[in-house]
């Protein structure tokens, strides 16, 4: 198995976020790519950006947050530096995806949309990752983890469990 990332995400402060979108200034179109740069340099799109990022591309701060709430894999409050997604596709739930949820919560003691207090990992579920053959199957960051089985996860994920 993979080992885990540890990247730190920067606390953002609003001279990072100004410097980031100046990069964009005036373009419209690159809204989306821009909330992704975003997101990546500090893991989420925090509020206080929204109104740096609707003045400089020449938008509404609403028209921001409306895309921002539109897609899911857009974040607005700090997620965990491993974001663990469990598929709950009818593949995976046929091939026991539903323990895999179960363990992957009784390991990172998470409920589904939470993320640990140390910001470690942050537990999400999804229709579809769309690796199908590969069911149960699971996603930490951008690795996909398939054919999962309690031992499988326990070697995954374990670990943190004895660092506690």
């Amino acid at each position: 198995m993979a080992k885990l990332k540890t990247k730190t995400k920067a606390k953002p402060s609003l001279a990072q976020i100004a410097k980031l979108v100046a990069e964009y200034q005036g373009q419209k179109w690159a809204l989306i790519p821009l909330l992704q740069v975003i997101q990546d340099e500090f893991g989420y799109i925090p509020p206080e950006s929204v109104d740096i990022i609707a003045r400089s591309l020449g938008l509404f701060p609403v028209q921001v947050q409306g895309v921002i709430s539109f897609y899911a894999q857009l974040y607005t409050k700090p997620q965990g530096r491993n974001v663990v997604r469990v598929c709950r596709g009818t593949a995976c739930h046929v091939r026991g995806g539903k323990t895999i949820l179960k363990l992957v919560k009784q390991y990172l003691g998470l409920e589904e949309g939470e993320t640990t207090p140390d910001y470690e990992y942050t537990l999400e579920t999804v229709a579809c990752i769309g690796v199908c053959a590969l069911a149960p199957n699971i996603v930490i960051g951008t690795t996909t983890y398939g054919h999962m089985n309690p031992k499988k996860v326990a070697q995954l994920l374990g670990e943190r469990k004895g660092r506690e």
